[in-house]
């Protein structure tokens, strides 16, 4: 081969070296990416907190006693489709961690089209006069563990004095109050 022809497979050569380095390089970058929406299923987009507006209220006691049940909404304010994490984040007060779901399971999307509601119960004491009963003055609830939440106080739930908790849990969303309230019950059967 002469000098030429040496010169040019080098050129080549080189060039492919650095065309492979360039998509090692670019393929690395991609990798270290947050993950897009299309990665996420469904291709929803993760809403904003300020597209969501979450709610909480008391369920009405059934024989005049303490309730021990919430109902807490999700609703998509947004003009578009997104989606809020399957397990709603609820805090009580300054307790350790958000309640732990029912089901047990991990994060995922829970799609909200425009102006739809997701519903979730909560469950916050068993009986009012166990000692292991705690107080708090109150929840915060959001759609996704990175929404600061909206705060409600026991006044805001129409409960006397403090929000009282036993074992904190809480449903995955769901279309309607009575299926979140049929898990909440099938979980705690007797």
């Amino acid at each position: 081969m002469n000098r030429e022809g040496t010169a040019m497979l080098t050129r080549t050569a080189t060039t492919a070296l650095a065309a492979a380095l360039l998509l090692t390089a670019a393929g690395a970058a991609a990798a270290a990416q947050p993950a897009t929406p299309d990665a996420r299923g469904k291709g929803t987009p993760q809403c904003r907190a300020n597209q969501v507006r979450v709610a909480a209220e008391t369920v009405e006691p059934e024989s005049g006693s303490y309730p021990n049940v919430l109902h807490i909404r999700v609703t998509n304010e947004s003009a578009k489709k997104c989606a809020v994490d399957r397990i709603p984040t609820v805090i009580f007060g300054d307790l350790d961690g958000p309640a732990l779901p029912v089901p047990l399971g991990e994060s995922g999307p829970y799609d909200l089209a425009p102006g739809k509601t997701g519903h979730a119960a909560v469950r916050t004491i068993e009986d009012a006069a166990d000692p292991e009963t705690r107080q708090v003055d109150y929840i915060t609830v959001a759609g996704a563990p990175a929404h600061p939440g909206a705060r409600f106080t026991a006044d805001d739930l129409d409960i006397t004095g403090k929000i009282r908790v036993w074992e904190p849990v809480t449903t995955w969303w769901h279309p309607t109050f009575v299926e979140a309230e049929e898990v909440l019950a099938n979980r705690f059967q007797a």
